[in-house]
């Protein structure tokens, strides 16, 4: 595409990648200019046209213009919606004392990390992936760790038990405390936060990180007449109910067809593959969105990797063992392979995910022998 494009969002910094904010950029393994997706330059030779620190307030479908917080008002041919995700709040007393964070954003992490360089002791809301992402660099960098998690394991809605406790042992074992079926009830402190309170529990904390969610960002869409559902309704071609309005990411909720259902994904692959999906429609190369979904989080030197959605399983096999810290998890529904959670095994984990894409039926047997190359599927 030749013409104009102009990219708005309502943060400061270039596009940038949010997955190592909760790793390698809090850990300051990563600088900033290795977070940005491109170069400034990137874009100037390109004719995009970064608008950065505005939010877009309103869409005029009628006149196919969009309004700014900066008094702009832009015309379009065709507009994308990739308005994300945010984090879910807490809100209970204290919850507005200094010293609690949430991360989502570059900016956010910049302040974590300020806090933490004079921090003793870290309270974490939630176990999932970024409450024990966060927790891997607090402890590794000689912080005191607490999460809360209120339901009865870490990881409740990504894996299952087995996996769970792998993780949880994982912690434990480099000194984190792991309160599970524990909610917080109050935050207490003067200045900033210095303590919170769960049930008859005091756990004593420097600085809160609450991870307990994310939200779509879908209101633009709706004031704007967009069909929303758990998200903003898309084809699979991420067309809205606005044949010249797209939308991709966190805020979509799009039809899967190899789930054969709809769904709403908080998945970095997913963005980034319905973002293809989009410039193809524009394109007029029409190149339906058909992806299986699939995740990963980085705790210490460990990598955990999903593909697949797990839920409606009514077998688990394993392959490999914990006490080499590489295994995988296989899940099966009517013996056809649905998902795999793979621990440091990014090798055979390529491959299911050819397996899991194609659905193929498999003897429980057949997978949990580390012997048998797996690729032999394939064929």
């Amino acid at each position: 595409y030749e013409g104009t494009i102009t990219l708005i969002g309502d943060e400061s910094f270039a596009p940038y990648q949010r997955p190592p904010l909760s790793k390698q950029y809090l850990s300051g393994e990563l600088s900033i200019d290795r977070v940005y997706i491109r170069p400034t330059k990137f874009y100037e030779d390109r004719n995009i046209d970064l608008q950065l620190g505005a939010r877009v307030t309103s869409i005029d479908r009628q006149n196919k213009t969009i309004s700014t917080d900066n008094g702009q008002t832009l015309a379009y041919q065709k507009l994308l919606i990739c308005t994300g995700s945010r984090p879910r709040e807490l809100n209970i007393p204290g919850s507005d004392l200094p010293g609690i964070h949430y991360l989502r954003r570059l900016d956010d992490v910049d302040r974590i990390r300020d806090d933490m360089a004079s921090a003793n002791s870290i309270c974490i809301i939630g176990g999932g992936y970024i409450g024990l992402e966060v927790a891997a660099v607090a402890v590794t960098a000689g912080l005191s760790v607490n999460i809360l998690e209120m339901e009865s394991r870490i990881l409740q809605r990504v894996t299952n038990q087995q996996m769970s406790a792998f993780y949880h042992r994982l912690h434990t074992d480099r000194g984190v405390n792991i309160h599970t079926s524990t909610a917080c009830t109050v935050f207490k402190g003067d200045a900033r936060v210095n303590s919170v309170l769960c049930q008859d529990q005091s756990i004593a904390a420097d600085m809160v990180i609450v991870g307990i969610g994310i939200l779509p960002n879908i209101e633009l869409a709706q004031q704007a007449g967009l069909e929303c559902d758990n998200g903003i309704l898309v084809d699979d071609h991420c067309r809205t109910s606005d044949p010249d309005i797209f939308s991709a990411g966190d805020c979509t909720n799009h039809p899967n067809k190899s789930l054969n259902t709809r769904l709403r994904l908080e998945s970095v692959h997913n963005a980034l593959e319905q973002g293809k999906t989009v410039a193809s429609s524009l394109l007029k190369k029409n190149i339906a969105y058909n992806q299986v979904p699939w995740f990963w989080s980085d705790q210490y030197d460990h990598k955990l990797q999903i593909v697949g959605i797990s839920g409606d399983h009514d077998k688990v096999v394993k392959r490999g063992g914990e006490e080499n810290r590489s295994f995988l998890l296989f899940y099966l529904k009517k013996n056809k392979l649905i998902a795999v959670d793979a621990v440091n095994n990014p090798k055979e984990f390529m491959i299911c995910k050819k397996l899991v894409a194609n659905k193929i039926k498999i003897s429980s047997d057949y997978i949990s022998d580390p012997s048998i190359n797996l690729s032999e599927l394939l064929s």
